[in-house]
């Protein structure tokens, strides 16, 4: 017999929200019932920013109690945030150096334009550095998501410029993001590496977790975290994640 989950992770756009976009009213219900009863862990390649406008904002004010038990790990793990005395402060981050960011930058850009990738008219700006990561954007951060699932329906435009910024970049990770993006981190560093530091600053077992995510087959950004032993639940919208959680939430005791 399986055991219920000690905690649940889940991915963050397409799963939890649509893409950039704020947490669905349905999603939030479940979500918050969740967390009456266990830890959660939200883990994306976003940014803190985009954690914030799309679930934290979103929060009810009863809610506030039960946020020491919501840890968030914006850009695929390489920063960790907690909530203490009343604000958000993150406990790490594992940033790039200036000549990392700048290099990845310049040869992300060069890439896509030989490649033929890079957009003229986009929905903000295509590369951003934040910090730990840099993400490519190739309709920009802001666009639609019909536009972006439009772009590039079978992963090849974004496969190709993942492959091609990987060769010219060894010395680090160069991974598939979202539906339109490619994200560089320092090397070795991606989903698996953000659930190994959980389970260590939680003191819970990766088998003893429950990912949820809809990117887990092969070459997605969530696929990383079959390799660390943790449980996990495959979706394809955040339709999908509102039944599952709507079914795990009463098996787990207060």
């Amino acid at each position: 017999m399986t055991l219920p989950p000690a905690l649940v992770a889940f991915d963050l756009d397409d799963t939890l929200a649509p893409s950039k976009s704020p947490i669905p009213p349905s999603m939030l219900e479940q979500l918050v019932a969740l967390l009456e009863r266990r830890p959660v862990c939200i883990i994306s390649g976003g940014q803190y920013g985009q954690f914030r406008a799309q679930i934290l904002d979103r929060l009810p004010e009863s809610s506030v109690p039960l946020l020491d038990r919501l840890h968030l790990m914006p850009t695929c793990g390489t920063q960790y945030w907690r909530y203490e005395d009343g604000d958000w402060v993150q406990r790490y981050a594992e940033n790039l150096t200036e000549e990392e960011r700048l290099e990845a930058l310049a040869v992300v850009e060069e890439e896509a334009k030989r490649l033929g990738l890079w957009e003229a008219e986009t929905w903000g700006p295509i590369l951003e550095d934040r910090g730990s990561q840099i993400t490519f954007s190739a309709l920009g951060q802001e666009a639609p998501v019909d536009a972006k699932k439009a772009w590039d329906p079978d992963g090849a435009k974004k496969e190709r410029l993942r492959a091609a910024v990987a060769e010219r970049l060894p010395q680090l990770e160069v991974r598939s993001g979202g539906s339109t993006s490619v994200d560089i981190t320092r090397r070795g560093i991606d989903k698996a590496y953000g659930m190994r530091k959980l389970a260590e600053l939680t003191g819970i077992a990766p088998a003893d977790m429950l990912f949820i995510g809809d990117r887990l087959d092969e070459g997605g950004n969530d696929f990383p975290v079959i390799t660390v032993g943790v449980r996990t639940h495959a979706v394809s919208d955040w339709e999908e994640t509102v039944d599952v959680v709507a079914e795990l939430v009463p098996t787990l005791a207060g």
